[in-house]
């Protein structure tokens, strides 16, 4: 029993020997400027599992089908998804909730928005192409596609 504890021991010295003097390697952080945000749409009332998510990046454009549009409209109100001009659009009054949220840093600063729209219509009109995440495919007269 004593050996055993004793090389036990030293098998932890040699452990702890090699974690300190070997450097963990180093991950890639973004650059402080660079301007990401991490987006969710979900579909529906509470509860609901039709939930969308992406990472859109802005330097380059990427992360979703409008991602340069959304990259643009974004930088003209510096990431604040509120200021975004609203689109001359007349949106059914159809109650199909649609909620969403963009988590992430924009030169610098953090952003963490969410906010439930009526429908999708109402979302495009008022957030611009930051959540179109995939083209929707609508039934409804009105609604974008």
């Amino acid at each position: 029993m004593k050996k055993t504890t004793l090389a036990l021991s030293g098998t932890l010295i040699a452990a702890a020997a090699l974690l300190t003097a070997t450097p963990a390697p180093a991950l890639p952080l973004p650059s402080p400027a660079a301007n990401w945000l991490y987006l969710t749409v979900t579909d529906g009332d509470v509860g609901s599992r039709d939930i969308r998510g992406t990472l859109l990046t802005c330097d380059p454009p990427k992360g979703h089908a409008r991602a340069a549009m959304a990259c643009s409209q974004l930088a003209a109100v510096q990431g604040d998804v509120d200021r975004i001009p609203p689109g001359d659009v007349f949106c059914p009054m159809i109650y199909a909730p649609v909620k969403v949220s963009a988590r992430g840093e924009w030169n610098g600063r953090q952003i963490d928005y969410s906010h439930t729209f009526a429908n999708s219509c109402d979302l495009e009109a008022r957030t611009g192409q930051v959540f179109a995440l995939v083209d929707r495919d609508s039934s409804v007269p009105g609604l974008p596609r």
